[in-house]
Parts: structure tokens; C-alpha cells; sequence
């Protein structure tokens, strides 16, 4: 059969990967998807950067356009990254009837409805594989292979840079600016990591698979987010204690009130499989109703394991490039006209366990006091830690931990107990999640 051409709009980290693996695996990628692939055009701001490809066999160019332009290119693979570019070349390429493949979380998180309709008017695909967890194929897990099930809840460690820095936190006993230093001398972390440190970067790639999961329109600006830069020493360590570890996830659960969609630093029992998920790795935790949980490990980022799922989409893509396109498997896992508006809730009707961390004089009463408040708010205490005060010292810390109750009134206490002279303000919040059967 005739091979099919394919256009690449950016040869940065990812692009350079997916050349060397369509180059590399050239015979086995035409096995598998049935025709031979080829590269006709790649575009690059920058023609005199050092690359981890060769740029030999197709023609490079710096506008992108003229690669979405080509009438024999079929497919058009964007890494380029950002929104507004990003956008404008995707719609073009779908508006001339070429199929799409994308690396791009933010583009999918935020303008993926609009572009999915153009996708679905025009007969194409857009194939987003590679815009979560990078190697770890969990989009066609959720959409496909788990395809039977009702999901309920799925948690994630969807931010490789994040983790890292948690890992080093623990590991090292460095305090978060001396891991984010590191983060960035290695690579992992970008010059401004905002992006990563607080929670965007997983929250991008949350909305697509809340989106996924439940059959939902993909909601970006609905997403609880909260970053990690507040933690410090003194919360790994009694988390430790407790027999918890930190880590900051991304978690979407079905309720019978609505969506939950939020990431933020969460304890997890430190038996759990996904609280041992150390530097750079990325693993997403799915509970099925007939499966029951599954975990999906893998690297998160880097040239050839994104790659490998940008790969893995163009495969797909070719594969069903005959097929009508009403057959084809939804893009969001679900039939288009079969999407629900199920609620989003708000972050203060999410319900959850928490981690309390205050600092109370150290005199009798206190611990009545703050108990007598969480009691008359139906918030029970699971367990209480309290660290004796130092020599000099007039304040003692203490670690209380709650079931589960909504945020509401978790709020609602701790504006109580910051109230109460014998406490310094603020008390430290960090939410808790076991992550069992049940999804609590």
C-alpha cells in the first residue's frame, strides 16, 4: 500500500524522540499498523540547534504552516507545546481534513471541546495519548482496555518534577527550595517551575482523565489545585511517623453529588503501592467497578517515552484511517452525543481525611478545647500525636489526624481553632487518602 506521510511541527526533546523511534522501529511500526510510515516535513524554530536526531529523509522547515499545508502530508504530529499557536495549527490541520496527533496536555485541558467538535465535523482523529503520564498508555487503558467498567475514582502522581522533589524532600532531608534546586540543576525542572510546583501541570493532565473516566466534557477551570511549595520538613517527617507518605496527586472521584476534580500534597499509607513511586516515575491508580484498582507505572517525561506514545497514536491513526469515522473509538471514551454535564463540585464539598498541624501553648485545656470544636462540627479524630516542647520552649506540636468529613466543616474548625489564644496561627492542613477498595 501506498506509505503514509506524516508532518512533525517541533523536533525539541519529544520531537527528537519520535524521529529516532519511527526511524529505529521503521519495520516494525509498518508490521503493526499495516503500511509504512514516513516523516515528509518537520518544522523547527531554531534549524541551527543541536539535536538528538538525524535530520536526514524529509524536508525541515521554520514555518509550521507549510507542513500543515502540504496536500500529501495525512497526519499532523504537534509538539510544539503552548495553547494559542498550538490551537490555530491543530484547526487548521483539522479543518483540511488531516488527522491529528498531539503531545499537548494544555491545548487538550483547555481548548480540547472545541477542537474534538471540529474533529468529529470533519471525520478525523485527534489523538492525545501522550499529553498524560507520557509512557504510560493510560489514555487507552481507561478509554479501551477498561472500556467494560463504571470507574469511580482514579489518583494519580501525574507530574514527574513534583514527585521528584518529594522524593528528594524525604530521602535527603533537603527542604523544599534545596530539591527544587536540585530538580532544576538536573533537568527535571524548568528556570520558572511554576507550572509544576503548583499543581497546573497536573491539573491539565487531571481534566483529561476525569474527562475520560466519567464520560464528562473536559472542565481545566474546575480543577481544585494546590502546589506543593508549603510543605517543609516537619511534614514529611511526621507523616512518616504516622506511617503515611506525601505525595502530591491528582485525584477525580464519582460521587452521587457530582465530580470531584483536585490535586494537591495528599498522606497516603505508606503500604500502598503508589506512596513508594519514587523520583521522576509517574503511576496512575484506577478503580473499576469489576476490575477493581489497578496501577500503571511508567516514566512520566523524556524523549523516548513520550515518544513511544506519540508513536503508538500515529500507529492507531493510520490503522483506521479507512475506517467510517462513526466507527472510530470516541475521543473521550465515550460517544460524543453520550457526554454527561454531571456537577463539578466545589472544593468545599469535596470530602476527604485531613492532617492537622498546629502549635498550641503548652498549658491544660487546649487539646479539650480544639477536640470540643471538631465534635461540634461531627469531625472525629482518628488519632493524635503531640511532640513534647523543647527546652526554652512554651508551645508544644500537635498532630491531629480526622475521618473523613466534607471540607466545609473542616473550615469552618479551623477558622474556630485559629481563634483560640492558646494556638498560633495558621494550623497546617494536609489532606488524607487511603486509597482502598472504597475509594476513601
Amino acid at each position: 500500500m501506498t506509505p503514509v506521510s506524516i508532518g512533525l511541527l517541533g523536533l525539541g526533546t519529544v520531537g527528537g524522540g519520535t524521529v529516532n523511534v519511527l526511524t529505529r522501529n521503521a519495520d516494525e511500526i509498518s508490521r503493526r499498523a499495516g503500511r509504512e510510515i514516513r516523516i515528509a516535513m518537520a518544522s523547527t524554530r531554531d534549524m541551527t540547534r543541536e539535536r538528538i536526531c538525524e535530520l536526514e529523509g524529509f524536508d525541515l522547515v521554520q514555518d509550521p504552516f507549510a507542513v500543515v499545508d502540504h496536500p500529501d502530508i495525512e497526519v499532523i504530529v504537534e509538539l510544539i507545546g503552548g495553547e494559542t499557536l498550538a490551537k490555530d495549527l491543530v484547526l487548521r490541520a483539522i479543518y483540511h481534513g488531516k488527522h491529528v496527533v498531539t503531545a499537548n496536555k494544555a491545548l487538550i485541558a483547555v481548548h480540547g471541546n472545541e477542537i474534538f467538535a471540529a474533529a468529529q465535523e470533519q471525520g478525523v482523529t485527534v489523538a492525545f495519548e501522550a499529553a498524560v503520564a507520557g509512557g504510560i498508555s493510560i489514555i487507552k487503558t481507561i478509554r479501551e482496555g477498561l472500556a467494560g467498567n463504571r470507574i469511580e475514582w482514579l489518583a494519580g502522581i501525574i507530574n514527574g518534577t513534583g514527585n521528584y522533589i518529594l522524593s528528594a524532600m524525604r530521602d535527603d532531608g533537603k527542604d523544599f527550595s534545596e530539591a527544587l534546586a536540585e530538580a532544576q540543576h538536573l533537568g527535571y525542572a524548568e528556570a520558572d517551575p511554576t507550572i509544576d510546583v503548583e499543581g497546573i501541570d497536573a491539573a491539565h493532565k487531571l481534566t483529561i482523565l476525569a474527562a475520560t473516566a466519567f464520560g464528562i466534557p473536559l472542565q481545566f477551570d474546575k480543577v481544585y489545585t494546590e502546589g506543593i511549595g508549603g510543605l517543609d520538613q516537619a511534614d514529611i517527617r511526621y507523616a512518616e511517623q504516622l506511617g503515611y507518605r506525601i505525595k502530591h496527586l491528582g485525584i477525580a472521584r464519582r460521587t452521587d453529588r457530582g465530580v470531584e476534580m483536585r490535586v494537591h500534597p495528599t498522606l497516603i499509607p505508606e503500604r500502598r503501592l503508589i506512596a513508594n513511586v519514587e523520583g521522576v516515575m509517574n503511576a496512575v491508580l484506577i478503580y473499576g467497578d469489576a476490575v477493581g484498582p489497578t496501577l500503571h507505572y511508567g516514566a512520566g517525561a523524556g524523549a523516548h517515552p513520550t515518544a513511544s506514545s506519540v508513536v503508538a497514536d500515529i500507529i492507531d491513526v493510520v490503522r483506521a484511517l479507512t475506517t467510517d469515522p462513526n466507527n472510530r473509538v470516541p475521543h473521550l471514551a465515550f460517544q460524543p452525543n453520550a457526554l454527561t454535564d454531571l456537577p463539578i463540585l466545589a472544593a468545599e464539598d469535596f470530602e476527604s481525611a485531613y492532617c492537622l498541624r498546629m502549635d498550641a501553648q503548652d498549658r491544660p485545656g487546649v487539646l479539650a478545647d480544639v477536640a470540643r470544636i471538631l465534635g461540634e462540627l461531627n469531625i472525629s479524630i482518628e488519632a493524635i500525636l503531640q511532640k513534647e516542647p523543647r527546652a526554652q520552649q512554651k508551645t508544644a506540636t500537635v498532630i491531629i489526624m480526622t475521618q473523613r468529613t466534607r471540607e466545609r466543616f473542616i473550615n469552618r474548625a479551623l477558622a474556630q481553632i485559629e481563634g483560640l489564644d492558646a494556638i498560633n496561627r495558621p494550623v497546617k492542613r494536609i489532606r488524607v487518602e487511603h486509597l482502598d477498595s472504597s475509594g476513601t
